[in-house]
């Protein structure tokens, strides 16, 4: 039990990613007092690069000045196919990315710790930390709702478990090569041309290149599987990309930063009769057909804010009440409806061979920008979401339209689960 002199908060945020600053900010901004627990200072350099396009950004009201690159020559290649996608495209500074949430969580309180368990009262939740938490009344924190944000394995959100998790995996170079992997100013959503690759390696799940010029003679270049269970090694993706670089005739001469990227694509939802809240990768948030996130968390961010500030209007809500406000919020019929039919898809993609796929992505993006960026950023509704893909399914040649068939006997039952939300 907490002392008297124990603070009780308003909420309590697990994590310090872009997820947990990303819901600690719309809590701020609303005016209620926030703790967050993390096993790193809220100020500690994120590992990984984030990427947006960038009219997501601007639907945002994001500040484009978080952006270090904006591409508008974006393109993709898919076999002897070159698609232009006249969009433009976005990768986040992330020191000022982090700066500008951490500003907005100014009237944060800060702790460092791991969280370890939780305990649900009438009135409030406490969280009990390991002896590293720097809390002044010693190793729990209260708070009325507690949002775990602490990634795709959280510390104290609960989910079913689960066989077969699929993972995207990538392996990735900064720095500088013998000569430019992709024309000046342009950015390369997907390069699955495998010429370079043996008989034998192209019999195996394909993988695409992600290629960017940021610069100054300094690219990005990063081999990226789209998700497989178990997920491809490391020291695959690596090789396949120097090979690509090698039957182009490109050495990679300095190396300023690996990228090593590993996360779950079809994680299942977590459970949403607990009396707390997740958020981001804890709540299973990642596009399952598409491996985006932070623009989904950057749009329901502010509706679960909101829905937190009102359900603690109540002065005599529960946690369990709170979260299910905030579960409502967060996983709508709409939403749940749309994860079913991304998760059809993702398991229908894991199927294709490296040709199929190619013909797949060439029908996709020759779609009307709205269907296929809707579909990206899950912005659709069912209904449109289900009018995208029936548009597909008639512009696809016949080995996709079978491949995807075929997937209906294999997955059907993740489309009577969309029916059934």
């Amino acid at each position: 039990m907490a002392s008297e002199a124990q603070p009780i908060f308003d909420a309590l945020v697990i994590g310090v990613g872009p997820a947990g600053l990303i819901i600690a900010a719309e809590l701020c901004d609303r005016g209620l007092n926030v703790a967050n627990l993390a096993p790193t200072a809220a100020t500690a350099p994120w590992p990984n690069t984030y990427g947006i396009w960038v009219d997501e950004l601007g639907s945002l009201n994001f500040p484009e000045e978080l952006l270090e690159h904006h591409w508008r020559n974006c393109v993709s290649y898919f076999g002897t196919s070159t698609t232009q996608h006249q969009r433009d495209y976005g990768l986040f500074d992330k020191a000022k990315f982090q700066k500008y949430l951490l500003q907005r969580c100014a009237t944060a309180t800060w702790h460092q710790g791991k969280a370890e368990g939780i305990q649900h009262l009438d009135s409030h939740s406490i969280v009990t930390a390991d002896s590293g938490v720097t809390a002044d009344n010693g190793t729990t924190i209260s708070a009325r709702i507690v949002i775990d944000a602490s990634g795709h394995f959280p510390a104290l959100s609960q989910r079913p478990k689960q066989a077969n998790v699929a993972y995207q995996a990538a392996y990735g170079v900064v720095g500088k090569f013998s000569k430019p992997p992709v024309e000046p100013g342009q950015f390369v959503l997907m390069d699955f041309r495998a010429e370079h690759l043996t008989d034998a390696e192209r019999q195996q799940p394909p993988t695409f290149s992600y290629e960017m010029d940021l610069g100054n003679g300094i690219h990005f270049v990063e081999e990226t599987s789209l998700a497989y269970a178990p997920a491809i090694e490391f020291d695959v993706l690596k090789g396949r990309m120097e090979k690509r670089l090698a039957a182009r005739g490109i050495e990679i001469q300095e190396e300023q930063h690996i990228e090593h990227c590993l996360f779950p694509m079809n994680l299942a939802l977590p459970d949403r009769g607990q009396s707390l809240i997740a958020f981001g990768g804890a709540s299973s948030m990642v596009h399952p057909a598409s491996g985006y996130m932070v623009g989904a968390m950057l749009r329901r961010g502010p509706e679960l804010g909101a829905a937190i500030a009102k359900a603690l209007q109540d002065s005599d809500a529960s946690p369990q009440a709170i979260a299910r406000q905030g579960w409502e919020a967060l996983w709508d019929r709409d939403r749940l409806r749309k994860h079913y039919l991304y998760l059809f898809g993702l398991n229908a993609l894991m199927g294709f061979e490296e040709e199929r796929l190619n013909h797949h992505f060439s029908t996709f993006f020759s779609l009307p920008q709205s269907a296929w960026s809707g579909f990206l950023a899950d912005t659709l509704t069912t209904q449109e979401l289900v009018g995208a893909m029936v548009g597909m399914f008639g512009k696809a040649p016949n080995d996709v339209r079978w491949g995807l068939m075929r997937s209906v006997g294999g997955y059907g039952d993740l489309l009577w689960q969309a029916v059934a939300a």
